[in-house]
């Protein structure tokens, strides 16, 4: 969204006022009143629906027993984690994180294990290989790319739809959601490789029959 410059004759009371909303809200007085006037006509800005999708992420996610949202430092970022079962119950870190706008995708998603463990960064390699494989067979066009420890899918809308906030915030629960559980169930079956696979291919199959392919 484009942003000029404006000049406002404002009261000074009311600029303080606006101040100390501004410090409350963690921005600064040129956003909180470009946000003021954007609620007061009915304008969803960009960070409004960061806020809108961010918000229902939280709400949902919170709600399972393997999740915890991590304080937002950023507000087009939201940052997760979750541990496995293995060995030390390692964390796996999740990232969503959304543009302003202007590219075909309108985000991405960045899954990383940190870790100086040989075995555990080749298993969690080899379930981002395995992923990749099974929802590109779904859903072909994906683009990911992945280093040591770290996976990173574009996050775009496959179908030509409007959705509000929310209903991007259900989606992306939904398939961060999946992701874990895949991944979870892979780790559990890693004494059993053909089991394993067939779990994360039950785990996105699942996930697909009742979400279907909209990102």
């Amino acid at each position: 969204m484009n942003k000029s410059l404006y000049p406002l004759m404002l009261s000074d009371r009311v600029v303080q006022a606006i101040d100390a909303l501004a410090a409350q809200s963690g921005t600064n007085r040129s956003n909180m009143v470009n946000q003021i006037l954007a609620d007061y006509v009915s304008y969803i800005t960009p960070e409004k629906r960061m806020e809108q999708v961010f918000g229902e992420m939280e709400h949902l996610l919170t709600g399972r027993d393997s999740f915890q949202v991590l304080l937002r430092g950023n507000s087009s970022i939201l940052n997760m984690r979750s541990a496995l079962t293995y060995k030390y119950n390692p964390n796996v870190r999740y990232s969503v994180e959304l543009y302003r706008g202007g590219e075909a995708a309108f985000g991405e998603l960045r899954v990383t294990m940190r870790t100086k463990n040989h075995s555990l960064l080749l298993y969690i390699m080899q379930f981002f290989k395995l992923w990749m494989r099974i929802e590109s067979s779904y859903v072909p066009g994906c683009q990911y790319a992945v280093s040591d420890g770290r996976f990173t899918r574009k996050l775009m809308l496959r179908m030509d739809m409007e959705v509000t906030g929310e209903e991007l915030g259900r989606m992306l629960s939904d398939y961060v959601g999946a992701f874990d559980g895949a991944l979870k169930a892979f780790f559990y079956h890693l004494d059993e490789p053909q089991q394993a696979v067939a779990q994360v291919e039950k785990c996105y199959r699942e996930y697909y029959q009742n979400c279907g392919p909209r990102l």
